[in-house]
């Protein structure tokens, strides 16, 4: 089979400051910004992989979803309960100066881990854990 990622999705609550901390603090470029139906829609992605997205979309974006299910997904959000990605960087420690910098929520400094990567994690505006992590010299990447 020939399968390749092309989009994944992290619930955010404010497009702009998503915006913001997407493109402005960790350099992703915006591919499209997308409104239909009261929603709003921002592909963002890496110059380096043009063909793999992330899209931020409202919580519970789901035409069919419930009022209930939309306030269980906002307070989800709101608790940094939603699953965020895991980003790999040639340099973890520049990488974390440049976001913290910029204010975002430390989860976790930079640290060696026992598996061969060397990684940390903030918080993005919306609650999302984020992970950066440096693989170790003849780590595949």
């Amino acid at each position: 089979m020939d399968l390749k990622l092309r989009q994944c999705f992290i619930a955010v609550d404010d497009h702009d400051k998503a915006l913001t901390f997407y493109r402005d603090v960790l350099g992703l470029e915006v591919r499209n910004d997308v409104g239909f139906e009261g929603m709003r829609w921002v592909t963002v992605g890496s110059p380096l992989q043009p063909d793999v997205e992330i899209v931020l979309e409202p919580p519970a974006a789901h035409p069919d979803a419930s009022p209930a299910d939309r306030e269980a997904m906002a307070r989800l959000l709101a608790k940094g309960l939603l699953r965020g990605v895991i980003f790999t960087t040639a340099d973890c420690d520049a990488l974390f100066a440049r976001v913290q910098e910029h204010g975002a929520d430390v989860v976790q400094e930079p640290m060696d881990q026992p598996y061969g990567v060397r990684d940390c994690a903030f918080r993005d505006p919306a609650g999302n854990m984020l992970r950066f992590l440096e693989r170790s010299e003849g780590e595949p990447s």
